[in-house]
This record gives structure tokens, sequence and C-alpha cells, in this order.
């Protein structure tokens, strides 16, 4: 069953991602295989590596344009978040800049447990936790991400954050209200 799924997965974003409007580099010759890995996976696994540590340097910096910089800068970017779906560069921005708009507003993150799965020369997809250390709270999730290779850099093309479910309210006992 798993096994069927990552299959459908793989597919339907190759379906997908072949029919995006977006220029890709061309591919250029074949990898060489190394150890049964091809360098092609093993050099696309570290270039987007390095875009997602770029991504979460710059916001423990404070640095809201630099952490976007990651993302692709079109009106065709989709971010889906909180049962909504978002669509296009600056909108993202704006939404980051509302609800993060100081440095401590935005805490530290950190990603963790990455999988990277290229589909091609120039597309992957990658899932994730993500965790957000606030000054009163602690938030954390999961995303997936859709990359493309445009003009020979890796951009998230979209993303799909989800939350961990809001811890229990530990203020009441034994189904009491609180005094």
């Amino acid at each position: 069953m798993k096994a069927n799924m990552i299959v459908y997965i793989n597919c339907f974003l190759t379906i997908l991602l072949g029919c995006g409007r977006v220029q890709a580099t061309s591919p250029g010759p074949e990898p060489a295989q190394v150890g049964g890995i091809s360098a092609l996976e093993d050099s696309t696994e570290a270039a987007i590596r390095r875009l997602l540590e770029v991504q979460e340097g710059a916001w423990n910096r404070g640095d809201l344009d630099g952490f976007m910089s990651g993302y692709w800068d079109s009106p065709e970017l989709v971010f889906t978040s909180g049962a909504q779906v978002r669509r296009g560069y600056r909108p993202l921005l704006e939404r980051y800049r509302e609800t993060y708009g100081t440095d401590a507003e935005m805490g530290r993150l950190g990603f963790s447990g990455l999988e990277v799965h290229p589909l091609g020369p120039s597309t992957a997809w990658a899932l994730g936790r993500w965790e957000l250390e606030l000054a009163e709270r602690r938030l954390g999730g999961v995303f997936t991400l859709v990359l493309r290779k445009i003009e020979g850099e890796w951009k998230i093309v979209h993303d799909h954050t989800s939350s961990d479910p809001a811890p229990p309210d530990t203020s009441t006992l034994g189904g009491e209200e609180p005094r």
C-alpha cells in the first residue's frame, strides 16, 4: 500500500510539473552512477538541503527577504496552509510580514527529518518537519515542497505546510473549569 502511494505521488507530481509553464534548465548529459546513487540525485539533494539551510539561517537572523529568496518570485507560486491556498510570491511575503513583523515575533526556526526526492534534472519534492520556537510557545508541523530548477537555481514553487495539533489545555483538572 505504501509503495503504491509513493508511485502515485511520484506520477502525480511528474504530470503536474510537466504541465507547468516554468522554463527549467536543459537536462544536459546523463548523470554518472556513483555507488548506486546517481550524481544528479546527490547534487540535487545537496543543493536543496543548502537552500533550506539558507532559509533557516535567514529566518533566525530576522531576514525575511533572505528567507523568501528560496521561493519562486512569481504570481504562480502556491502556498497551502491552514486549509487555505494562497497564490503568488508577493501575497506570501505580505502574509509573512503581517504575521512575523519583528525579529522577536519571528522566533527561532528549525527544520528536521528532511527527505529530498529528485524527479528529474530540474524537479524534486521534499518532505520535512519544521519547528518554530517563540518567546512564549513552540509551534511545529510538517511540510511538503515542490521545487524546480529555474535559471540554474532551485526554487520552491509549491509549499504545503501543516501545523501539529494544539496541545491539550492543561489548565483544567478532572474536567473542572479553572478558578
